[in-house]
C-alpha cells in the first residue's frame, strides 16, 4: 500500500483518565501520524505509540490540523480507540470459495455483510482466518520483521490440487511451502479445515491433518492447533456449485476418523491437535466431549469447545448468582438455534428450579437461510417472527447477543430487535454470556 492510500485514522472513543483524554482529544478527531510516519493500521499504531516521545499530527472535526507533543511512560497506552483497525484499506480475498458464506447470502442487505476481506492485519489483531494467497513479498516480510504470531489460517487442503479446486485460486497450491516458511521464521499459526463432504472429507481430510501435525511438533510449533468444522450452505448459494450438506452419518464418520487420529496425536505429541467443531457432535446428535479434552480451547472462536465451557460458566455462575426463589413470579421464551437445544437442558432445569422462575426454551430453525438445522448466531429476524408469532411468549424474550451485528441491536437479515419486539408484541431483552443471562431473568423490571 502507497502512503497516499493511508487514511487518518478516525477515533470513535476517547478513554477516561487517560493521556489522550488529559490532552483534549474529541470523538471526530482524526489521527494523521506519529514520529512523522503515517500508521497504516492498528499494529503500526501500537508500535509507534510504545515509543516514550510522541509528535502527533492530529485533524480536528473541524478540519484543522494539530501538532501535539507527548511525554509518557514507555508502552503506556494513549487511551484511543478507532473506527476501524486498517487505515490503509481491507485486503480484499481473491478466492473464489463456494462454500464461502458471504457468497451465501441474498442480495440488498448491508454493505458490510459482503465484505470479503483475508487481512493478514485482522488476522493477527482479531483471530479472522485468512487463505495466504493474496500476501505480496513485502506483506511476507512485514510479518517477519514485526512477528505477527499466531496468524489464523484457513487450510482446508494440503494436497495442491485439491486446495485449489477448492479456493478456485492456482496460488492455493502454496501451502505447504508457506507452512515451511512460517517455521523458519519461528512464527505460529492456528488452522482450519472446513469440510465440504465429497471432496475434501475422508482420506483428504486425514491427508491434511497428518501434513498439519508435521508442523506442531518442536518447542515452538509451527501449527499450534487445527479446528475441523462442517461446511455451512445456505439456500442462496450459487445453483451450479458441487456442495452437498453434512448429514448425521457424515458427521459420525468424521467424529470416527477424527477421534482415532486425536488418539495417534496424544500419543505422539501429547495433546489431541486437532479438534472437531461442536456441530460435528451437534448433527450427529452425539454426547460432546468432556470438558477436559479440549485443553486450553486453542480454537474456542472457531466453536471448538463453546458449549462445554457455556455449561461450565453457567454452572459457575448459578452456584453464586441464583437464589432458591425470585420475589416475583416471571415468565421467559429464552431464543436458541435449535442446534443447542439438547445441549442447553440442563441450564434450562436449573434456571427453572428456581421457585417462580420460568424459562421456556425456543429452538429455532432458519427458513431463512434455507437450514433444518441451525446455530444461534444464524438466527434472523425473520426466523423469530416465523417462529415465535402467536405463541406464548410470556414476560418477554431471552436473546442471545450473538444474534446481533456488533454494537449494533440489528439481525443478520437487517430486522432491528425494535422491529421484532413490536411484531411479537414483547421486550426483547439481548444477553450476552452466563452472568448477563442469569441477571436479566432476576431482574424485577423489563
Amino acid at each position: 500500500m502507497s502512503e497516499s492510500s493511508i487514511k487518518p485514522a478516525v477515533i470513535t472513543k476517547v478513554l477516561p483518565n487517560s493521556i489522550a483524554s488529559e490532552i483534549g482529544f474529541e470523538v471526530g478527531d482524526a489521527l494523521v501520524a506519529i514520529n512523522g510516519q503515517k500508521p497504516r493500521d492498528l499494529i503500526d499504531y501500537k508500535f509507534l505509540c510504545a515509543d516514550e516521545f510522541l509528535e502527533l499530527e492530529v485533524l480536528d472535526a473541524k478540519g484543522q490540523t494539530h501538532k501535539i507533543e507527548i511525554e509518557k511512560e514507555y508502552d503506556e497506552d494513549l487511551g484511543l480507540e478507532f473506527e476501524t483497525a486498517i487505515f490503509d484499506g481491507l485486503i480484499q480475498c481473491n478466492n473464489r470459495c463456494p462454500f464461502c458464506f458471504i457468497d451465501q447470502q441474498p442480495p440488498g442487505k448491508r454493505k458490510t455483510l459482503y465484505l470479503k476481506d483475508d487481512d493478514y492485519r485482522l488476522s493477527f489483531l482479531y483471530g479472522s482466518y485468512l487463505t495466504l494467497t493474496n500476501l505480496t513479498q513485502k506483506e511476507w516480510e512485514r510479518i517477519a520483521n514485526m512477528r505477527l504470531s499466531p496468524l489464523y489460517v484457513s487450510v482446508h487442503a494440503t494436497e495442491p490440487e485439491l486446495r485449489i479446486r477448492l479456493l478456485k485460486n492456482p496460488r492455493a497450491a502454496q501451502i505447504l511451502e508457506q507452512l515451511k516458511w512460517f517455521k523458519k521464521q519461528r512464527l505460529q499459526i492456528h488452522a482450519q479445515v472446513v469440510v465440504c463432504p465429497g471432496i475434501n472429507d475422508g482420506k483428504h481430510l486425514e491427508k491434511t491433518l497428518l501434513d498439519l501435525a508435521k508442523f506442531g511438533t518442536g518447542k515452538v510449533p509451527t501449527v499450534a492447533s487445527v479446528a475441523v468444522v462442517p461446511v455451512g450452505l445456505t439456500k442462496f448459494r450459487p445453483p451450479d456449485d458441487e456442495l452437498v450438506p453434512v448429514t448425521p452419518e457424515k458427521a459420525r464418520e468424521t467424529i470416527a476418523l477424527a477421534q482415532s487420529l486425536q488418539e495417534k496425536f496424544r500419543r505422539q505429541m501429547g495433546t489431541n491437535f486437532a479438534w472437531l467443531a461442536d456441530e460435528w457432535f451437534l448433527i450427529a446428535q452425539q454426547e460432546l466431549p468432556p470438558e477436559s479434552h479440549y485443553e486450553e480451547y486453542p480454537q474456542i472462536g472457531n466453536g471448538v469447545g463453546s458449549i462445554r465451557q457455556f455449561l461450565k460458566q453457567f454452572e459457575e455462575a448459578a452456584e453464586k448468582m441464583l437464589p432458591p426463589a425470585v420475589s416475583s413470579p416471571r415468565r421467559f421464551t429464552w431464543v436458541v438455534g435449535n442446534a443447542v437445544e439438547r445441549a442447553f437442558q440442563p441450564i434450562l432445569q436449573r434456571l427453572n428450579s428456581v421457585q417462580g422462575l420460568q424459562v421456556n426454551l425456543a429452538a429455532l430453525c432458519s427458513s431463512y437461510w434455507g437450514q433444518t438445522i441451525t446455530v444461534t448466531g444464524l438466527l434472523t429476524g425473520q426466523d423469530l417472527l416465523e417462529g415465535l408469532q402467536g405463541k406464548d411468549l410470556g414476560d418477554a424474550i431471552l436473546l442471545p447477543s450473538v444474534m446481533l451485528k456488533h454494537g449494533e441491536l440489528l439481525f443478520l437479515d437487517d430486522m432491528s430487535v425494535a422491529e421484532v419486539a413490536a411484531q411479537l408484541k414483547k421486550p426483547i431483552l439481548p444477553v450476552t454470556g452466563v452472568e448477563e443471562l442469569i441477571m436479566t431473568c432476576l431482574k424485577t423490571s423489563f
